[in-house]
């Protein structure tokens, strides 16, 4: 890791409002905002004036968007959701996209739908072969996360999938809190897959009697400074994207008021930045 590296976070778990969600950040110093709602509507549902006038006023700051968070085959949409429904908000992103002039859109796997194991990675398989082929004629990368989904929870199906799938247009999205909500190894998974890892995402957390609870950076069982030396040796220069999951945890509901929303955010980026500085002797060096 080199003085290219950027951070930035998921805005939403800052502020509702885009405007609020460039403040927050340009009060950390930082240039990026990794985009999933603005005024809690999902990207793909704003309208084309909304879009244009939030890439505008991204553009005004200066603030760069390292990816796009789409619903493609998250928690939300099994592998039975048509697959239409996903090639039309993908083609709608692609437009936001070329706007903010971002090429990483993030994806998961599809939960099953009660399919058999083999069919259930089929037909994953299909599906990214179309939506890779429309992301390579847009010049995006699908960045498809170790969650919800088939290739999520196992280092050998997202391997799997990129090889069956065998198009450069897909990727990997490493979030290191996920492998603690899902039992497995986080430092083994991220170095196997490390070669194809596009997109970075930092969570933290820990399970207590049965639950996982999301932490701070460094309180949890995430080994953040373990993953980060792994990205370092593998040469990865990317984004580091912050999520924290403490005042606003999209897939359960769960949410702060707008005050909280903005203190946790500022808190958690600022105990980031030191978790950062802990290895920063070894060349993980930040950029401005």
């Amino acid at each position: 890791m080199t003085a290219a590296l950027r951070l930035a976070g998921i805005g939403d778990e800052a502020a509702d409002s885009l405007a609020e969600q460039i403040e927050v950040h340009r009060e950390l110093g930082w240039d990026g905002i990794e985009l999933r709602t603005i005024d809690e509507i999902p990207l793909a549902e704003l309208s084309p004036e909304r879009r244009r006038e939030s890439a505008a006023a991204l553009a005004a700051a200066e603030m760069r968007v390292p990816a796009l968070c789409s619903r493609i085959g998250n928690w939300e949409h099994d592998v039975s959701t048509p697959l239409e429904r996903d090639l039309t908000e993908l083609a709608t992103l692609a437009e936001l996209a070329a706007d903010l002039d971002c090429r990483v859109i993030r994806v998961m796997s599809y939960p099953n739908a009660g399919l058999a194991e083999d069919a259930w990675g089929k037909e994953v398989v299909e599906r990214f072969r179309r939506l890779t082929a429309l992301a390579e004629g847009r010049e995006l990368t699908l960045a498809v996360e170790n969650c919800s989904g088939w290739a999520g929870r196992s280092a050998e199906r997202m391997l799997a999938l990129i090889d069956a799938v065998g198009c450069p247009a897909l990727r990997v999205l490493f979030d290191l809190g996920n492998p603690i909500a899902d039992g497995y190894d986080g430092v083994g998974y991220l170095e196997r897959v490390l070669p194809f890892v596009e997109h970075v995402h930092v969570k933290d957390a820990r399970r207590h009697a049965g639950e996982v609870r999301f932490t701070l950076p460094g309180e949890g069982e995430a080994e953040i400074g373990r993953c980060l030396e792994v990205l370092r040796a593998g040469g990865y220069k990317g984004w580091l994207s912050i999520e924290p999951h403490l005042a606003h945890v999209i897939h359960t509901g769960v949410k702060s008021g707008r005050e909280e929303l903005r203190r946790s955010y500022l808190d958690y980026a600022r105990r980031f930045e030191s978790e950062l500085a802990a290895v920063a002797e070894n060349g993980l060096q930040p950029s401005r």
